[in-house]
Formats: structure tokens, C-alpha cells, sequence
């Protein structure tokens, strides 16, 4: 004879309700705005929906109810392993999440990659805002984010009008590496940069390019380079300038060693990542020259790696600057007008810069 089975149905907020002889009200409560409760209450509430295997309410129907996803979206134009890989990346990373944590908001990041169109991701994406870190004007993942009628914040690039951003003044900054560089009388340079546009080019940028490059902050970087320079009498079409799509050290060391290949006599190397500028480092140790008396090089952000080098560079606050775009798009305040804020950074002079040496030194000097 056939034995039947009895299946316990799942409990639900209903029946949860009947089981304590409270309303539905307050067993949502429990779970959605527990200072609602008293913290006896809540505890009745909570082990009770344990006995009976209730497992909470469906995060689902409450988002369609609320219209809430309770998470902010992070744009990445990167693979996903990028925000964990690179340090900058990884700095405002961290700062994001914090802010987040603070206001009970999760973190769904949104990475694409970057040589595809396909925007489904960000049209997939469940959040009530997003925060787009550093990608190019044309992008279309950046259009696909503007186009849903959710609040955005972008970090770095680009700068578009209405929209709130957070960053820093990268012009003021690399024009102040440039001063010193200047001053230690430096004329025979050579560039190393980051990717200038969507499309895959690894090797030298013109000018032309550099002038017209999407990605605002390394078009403007180069072009307080180029400013700066051509005040001294340095005519910027002459100076080499290497691109390397994919930001990693050992793109940083090929670009350094095309440059030294291309031109002996260049005195110092200006990178405009620190990663960038970590390669050309261990290409130069590769080559046997000493760094800074045969050749300076520089660096841009400030990473951990780069200070305890001694690298010469820029140290921008990438954690402050993660805090600073949470919480821009987690103010309640009305947004009346697009914000902005602008942090402040800091030239480290470091030990990978001091005076070119001359070319009898170069090349006879010990």
C-alpha cells in the first residue's frame, strides 16, 4: 500500500503572522525597519520565522513594491578582475563600499568589457544609481547608463554637462611634475600612456590623437605636458609619445623600452600611471641604467608599490575619492544643479628624478 507524504508547506509572512497573533505589518517590520519594534518583539519574531522555516521576505516582489534595489551599480569598462587588480582601481574600490556600508546601500559592480558594445549588462543591472569610474566619452555602456532615469555619478572621465562628478585637477598636477622636471633641465623626454581611445593601439600616438583623445583625463595630461614643455623651447610634436591599450607594468616595460629604442639620448621617461611607470622602472634595471643618474622617471597616482619604490610622482586620495562619489549619489539633498568636487593631490618628489646628465657622462661617465 502506497504511503502517502505529507510536504510541510513553507511558511509565509501570513501564516508567520497568524503563528504570533501579530499583524503582517509588524512581521515586515521584524525584518525591513526593526526600530520599529521592540527589541524583544523582534527577537519573538525572527525565531519563531526560524522554527517554521520562513526564510524572509522576497527581495523581488519588495523591490517591485518599493521600486528599490537597495544597491548602487559601479560602471566599470574593465574586466571584472581589473577593480582587484590594479591598486587605484581598487583604493576607490574600497572607498565606494564604505560608502555604501554607511548608508545600508549594497555594491553590484557592472564591469564590461571594454572592446564590446553589448550594453545588456547595464540595462540588467538592479540598482537605483550608478557610479561610472573613468571611461571614454563615446563609450557606449556611459550612454547606456544616462539613458535610464536613474541618478549617476561620474568618477575622473568624462565631464558631462548635468551630470555630477568627482575628481581631481589632473592639468594642475601633471603641470606641476612637468615644472620639475623643467627645472632639473630636462628637454629630451619621452611619454608612456594610457589607452587615449576604444580602439586597440600599442604603439606611438600622435599628436593628432593625443588632441582628440576620448579618455579625458590622459588628453588632459598630455596636454599639460605639451603646455608645459613647449614654454621651454621643446617643440611637443618631437616628443615620443607610447600608448598601451591594456594598463598593466609589463605593458609599462615594453612602452619604455620602444621609447629608449626609438631614442638613446632620452633623459627621462614621464608615465602617467604609476603602473605604467613601475614597468618602465624594470626595464630600465633590465638595460643596466641607473635610475635617476641616467634616467629620471615619473610616475601618476601614488600607489602603495610606487611610494615604497621611491617612484617620483603624483599621490591623488583614490579612497577618498570612492567616498566622495557615494556619497554624492546617496545625498538626499535635492539636486537642483549638477555637483561637483574636486580633492586636492600631492607631488611626491621621491628618489627616481635629479639633473640629466650630459652626454659625455652618458656615455663615458661611470
Amino acid at each position: 500500500m502506497a504511503r502517502s507524504i505529507h510536504v510541510r508547506r513553507p511558511a509565509t509572512l501570513a501564516s508567520l503572522a497568524a503563528e504570533l497573533g501579530v499583524s503582517r505589518t509588524t512581521v515586515s517590520n521584524a525584518y525591513n525597519r526593526p526600530d520599529q519594534l521592540s527589541p524583544e518583539l523582534r527577537r519573538r519574531v525572527l525565531e519563531t520565522a526560524r522554527r517554521l522555516g520562513y526564510p524572509g521576505p522576497d527581495p523581488v516582489a519588495r523591490s517591485l513594491r518599493t521600486r528599490k534595489a537597495g544597491a548602487v551599480g559601479l560602471l566599470l569598462t574593465e574586466n571584472l578582475s581589473y577593480a582587484f587588480r590594479d591598486p587605484a582601481a581598487l583604493g576607490f574600490l574600497e572607498g565606494l563600499a564604505l560608502a555604501c556600508e554607511g548608508a545600508g546601500q549594497g555594491l553590484h559592480l557592472v564591469p564590461v568589457n571594454p572592446e564590446r558594445e553589448d550594453v545588456a549588462a547595464v540595462h540588467r543591472a538592479g540598482v537605483d544609481g550608478f557610479v561610472v569610474y573613468s571611461v571614454p566619452d563615446d563609450d557606449p555602456h556611459l550612454a547606456a547608463v544616462l539613458s535610464r532615469p536613474v541618478p549617476t555619478v561620474i568618477a575622473d572621465q568624462p565631464h558631462i554637462e548635468g551630470v555630477d562628478r568627482v575628481g581631481i585637477d589632473d592639468g594642475t598636477a601633471i603641470t606641476e611634475l612637468a615644472q620639475k622636471l623643467i627645472t632639473l633641465g630636462h628637454r629630451r623626454i619621452g611619454v608612456v600612456c594610457m589607452r587615449l581611445a576604444r580602439d586597440r593601439n600599442d604603439g606611438f600616438a600622435s599628436v593628432e590623437r593625443q588632441q582628440s583623445a576620448h579618455f579625458h583625463v590622459q588628453r588632459t595630461r598630455l596636454g599639460g605636458l605639451a603646455t608645459a614643455f613647449e614654454t621651454v623651447g621643446v617643440d611637443w610634436a618631437s616628443v615620443p609619445v607610447v600608448e598601451r591599450f591594456d594598463h598593466s607594468s609589463a605593458m609599462g616595460a615594453s612602452a619604455a623600452a620602444q621609447l629608449l629604442d626609438a631614442d638613446s639620448q632620452i633623459t627621462a621617461l614621464i608615465c602617467t600611471s604609476d603602473i605604467l611607470a613601475l614597468g618602465a622602472l624594470a626595464e630600465a634595471k633590465r638595460r643596466g641604467l641607473r635610475v635617476p643618474q641616467d634616467l629620471t622617471i615619473t610616475g601618476f597616482d601614488g600607489i602603495i608599490e610606487a611610494e615604497r619604490v621611491g617612484l617620483t610622482t603624483v599621490r591623488q586620495p583614490v579612497l577618498e575619492k570612492g567616498k566622495a562619489a557615494g556619497r554624492l549619489l546617496l545625498s538626499p539633498s535635492e539636486r537642483t544643479r549638477p555637483r561637483s568636487i574636486t580633492l586636492e593631490t600631492e607631488f611626491l618628489p621621491g628618489t627616481t628624478a635629479a639633473p640629466p646628465r650630459t652626454t659625455e657622462e652618458r656615455w663615458f661617465g661611470p
